[in-house]
């Protein structure tokens, strides 16, 4: 019995040390920096394994060199190597040909996390959320112990060299060198390196194939890439010499404003009245939409913006969801073209047919976005038929072999989906993206492709989906797969089904030319025959029965046609 109470008495007193005070919860209250969380969750980021940490550290970097150089107007031309320290380590650079970067946004680029000049800026680019770089130099400093080392010159200064670490609990970086040097060995640009604990290893969804499909929606751009096992650098030369055109920046559109982003708006404006408001600060607003819109809110076109309330903001926003007003602009947009899609894709896939759509610009919540396809279809390694000009077939011809990094599968696996964003690849997640849903709810097989319900069709074939858009609505922060939005999924339907039209009447054609060499063969193979039978029969020369037999061919042959 008294063991018994000892031990009740000993559980009330752990009991009691477990409970805590208000006070005592309060002190160990605290503030979570942004780098903190991010260093716990870097699964969030795209760095949940060593293979994928390798990817998203060349993706981010790549990217940020891409948009440098087109922002600068400059061909890119793009380094990217990766070089084997240890088993499990790696060192990896990118370097490249942009206008370069200032000294002293150097570290907060690199070194700080939710930093950059793109989050509020409404035109497409390739960047959004200011934490790509620096989490990579993040991850770095967490798996290995040292941080990014940059190089970069401007075209008029010197070439600032930087090491940094990155302060986590006040999200900065901390420099632990800093030299200048008078030249470089390009005139202006930028390096980045980094040593990180990774996995290199080849085939989908690897930096091999990232590079690829990065040249493929990017022909304007020459990449040298040298990965562990190369001897020399494999380049990927630009097919177009031209850079893309810089879209422009627009105002926000009343559509895709929520009510605590209007009054928000409304607190910081410099417009004196509500009608300067609503023309100064959206888009597509004009004196005839700004008069519809307050009429409809019961206000006055002269009340101040700062002094509305918030009723009185709820009805403001209830006249604007309920006002016609026209689609935003879509030269904030810079599609890769039709041309230059096939471009790309001819450079990368060696196919026998290549079809290519874009729709027109759309909107979802305010936001404009377009959407392009390209299909690469072919047969590798099989006898391929030539017509002339009049649509006779000419001859027979061996195809040659595609090699091993062409992204073409073979006639018997699924179609390769080749998924972009504002030209960035999208490698993970394939099957919770609204792009592989679009693929999967078309039916292929009007278009000459076999397919199972609610699966990918079947054949040598490539689908390049792209989306330009000013904010793309990814699923998670490491950018993999894009929400299955009802207005986006639309229109990659409709641009799947105009391109698919296009190879089913290729396909269709190649059937009918295949079907009439059959034909055709099986004259060229009894003729001979017959000429031999009608000799024997009629006691002809060899001469008439050649004669016989040209006739009867030209005739079978006029036959055949009509």
């Amino acid at each position: 019995m008294a063991d018994i109470r000892k031990t009740a008495w000993r559980q009330a007193i752990v009991a009691k040390k477990a409970h805590r005070t208000a006070e005592q919860m309060a002190q160990s209250q605290r503030e979570i920096s942004v780098s903190e969380f991010f260093a716990k969750n870097r699964h969030l980021l795209g760095f949940d394994n060593p293979r994928k940490a390798l990817l998203t550290t060349i993706k981010e970097a790549v990217d940020n060199s891409l948009d440098a150089c087109e922002e600068g107007g400059i061909l890119p031309e793009i380094l990217v190597e990766i070089e084997q320290l240890e088993e499990d380590r790696f060192r990896v650079a990118i370097e490249d040909n942009d206008p370069g970067i200032v000294k002293a946004q150097i570290p907060n680029i690199f070194g700080k996390l939710l930093y950059g000049s793109k989050f509020h800026s409404r035109r497409q680019s390739r960047g959004q959320q200011g934490i790509g770089i620096s989490a990579a130099g993040l991850y770095g400093q967490m798996t290995v112990g040292k941080g990014p080392r940059i190089w970069s010159k401007t075209k008029r200064g010197k070439m600032h060299a930087f090491e940094m670490q990155m302060d986590l609990t006040k999200n900065k970086a901390l420099i632990t060198k800093d030299e200048e040097h008078a030249s470089w060995h390009r005139k202006h640009g930028t390096r980045f390196e980094i040593d990180i604990e990774a996995s290199y290893q080849r085939g989908l969804r690897s930096v091999d194939d990232y590079i690829k499909q990065t040249a493929v929606a990017n022909p304007h751009a020459e990449i040298r890439y040298r990965a562990p096992g190369m001897e020399e650098p494999r380049v990927y030369e630009r097919a177009i010499k031209a850079v893309p055109d810089l879209p422009d920046e627009i105002k926000p559109h009343p559509y895709g404003v929520e009510l605590g982003e209007l009054m928000k708006m409304l607190r910081n404006t410099n417009s004196r009245w509500l009608s300067g408001f609503l023309q100064e600060e959206f888009c597509r607003v004009g004196p005839k939409v700004a008069k519809e819109i307050i009429k409809a809110a019961k206000l006055g076109e002269r009340s101040y913006p700062s002094r509305i309330a918030r009723d009185e903001a709820n009805n403001l926003f209830r006249a604007i969801q309920n006002t016609k007003i026209s689609s935003p602009p879509t030269n904030c947009l810079s599609p890769i073209g039709e041309d230059r899609i096939r471009e790309g894709l001819m450079k990368e896939c060696d196919a026998d047919f290549y079809a290519v759509s874009t729709r027109p610009p759309s909107v979802y919540r305010g936001n404009p976005f377009q959407i392009e396809v390209g299909i690469a279809w072919g047969k590798p390694g099989v006898d391929q038929l030539e017509v002339d000009e009049k649509g006779r077939i000419a001859k027979k011809k061996k195809k040659r072999t595609i090699d091993t990094e062409d992204l073409l599968g073979n006639a018997d696996e699924p179609v390769r989906v080749l998924r972009f964003a504002n030209r960035v690849p999208l490698l993970f997640q394939q099957s919770g993206c609204g792009f592989t849903k679009a693929v999967t709810q078309t039916s292929w097989k009007n278009y000459g492709l076999s397919q199972s319900k609610g699966a990918l069709p079947i054949g040598s074939a490539v689908i390049l989906i792209h989306m330009a858009s000013v904010w793309v609505p990814f699923t998670s922060e490491a950018k993999e797969a894009i929400a299955p939005y009802p207005e986006i999924l639309k229109e990659v339907k409709l641009a799947l089904q105009e391109a698919g039209r296009k190879l089913g009447s290729h396909i269709r054609k190649g059937k009918k030319v295949a079907s009439e060499f059959q034909k055709r063969s099986y004259i060229e193979k009894y003729l001979p025959h017959v000429g031999i039978g009608l000799q024997e029969i009629l006691g002809i020369s060899n001469e008439e029965r050649e004669e016989i037999v040209e006739t009867l061919r030209d005739t079978m042959e006029t036959t055949r046609k009509i």
